[in-house]
């Protein structure tokens, strides 16, 4: 009877652990290739970023139409979001690294406005941020993020061609090879 168990716990952790495999893989598996240059199968999504409606941590309406002609690295968070927290000390040496290049990098909080403005009173970060509430993660699956999930980030060239999407945390190095390349 104890060997029945026994078995019986094998198999359920043999199947839990390769769940486990196969889930990591579903979510990994392009983070290798993310950043590589991708067909761009989402151009009116950059025409409904430069339309959308967002506002400064202060409540003021902005434009990112005023980014049209740069490249920009959009990155979409919450304050809520660990691995967007996580991320945000390295997009922010990333932006300064490149901001001599001529990239800026703007972050899209898709939180409420108090939330930002809290978050933002205990970390500094070295780009704009902007707030497009809940709405933000519609304009996010327009790029492609059908999953609604974050950190999600967007490379644009100059041209307005999205060069490469990411769900998930940055991979740094692999971020850095595709704004080389603009």
């Amino acid at each position: 009877m104890n060997t029945r168990r026994i078995l019986a716990g094998a198999v359920v952790a043999l199947a839990a652990a390769g769940g486990g495999v196969l889930a990591n893989h579903w979510l990994t598996r392009d983070s290798d290739a993310a950043y590589a240059a991708q067909p761009d199968t989402h151009q009116g999504a950059v025409q409904q970023l430069w339309a959308a409606p967002v506002t400064s941590v202060d409540g003021k309406p902005q434009s990112l139409s005023l980014l049209k002609g740069r490249p920009i690295v959009v990155n979409f968070w919450a304050s809520w979001c660990g691995p967007c927290v996580e991320e945000m000390p390295e997009l922010s040496q990333i932006q300064r690294d490149y901001a001599n290049k001529g990239i800026q990098f703007v972050g899209l909080g898709v939180d409420s406005e108090k939330n930002i403005r809290t978050f933002l009173q205990k970390v500094k970060v070295a780009y704009p941020i902007y707030v497009t509430g809940f709405g933000g993660a519609d304009l996010a699956r327009t790029f492609g993020n059908n999953a609604g999930g974050l950190p999600f980030t967007v490379v644009i060239d100059a041209k307005g061609n999205i060069r490469s999407t990411k769900l998930g945390q940055i991979d740094p190095a692999a971020l850095r090879h595709t704004l080389d390349t603009l």
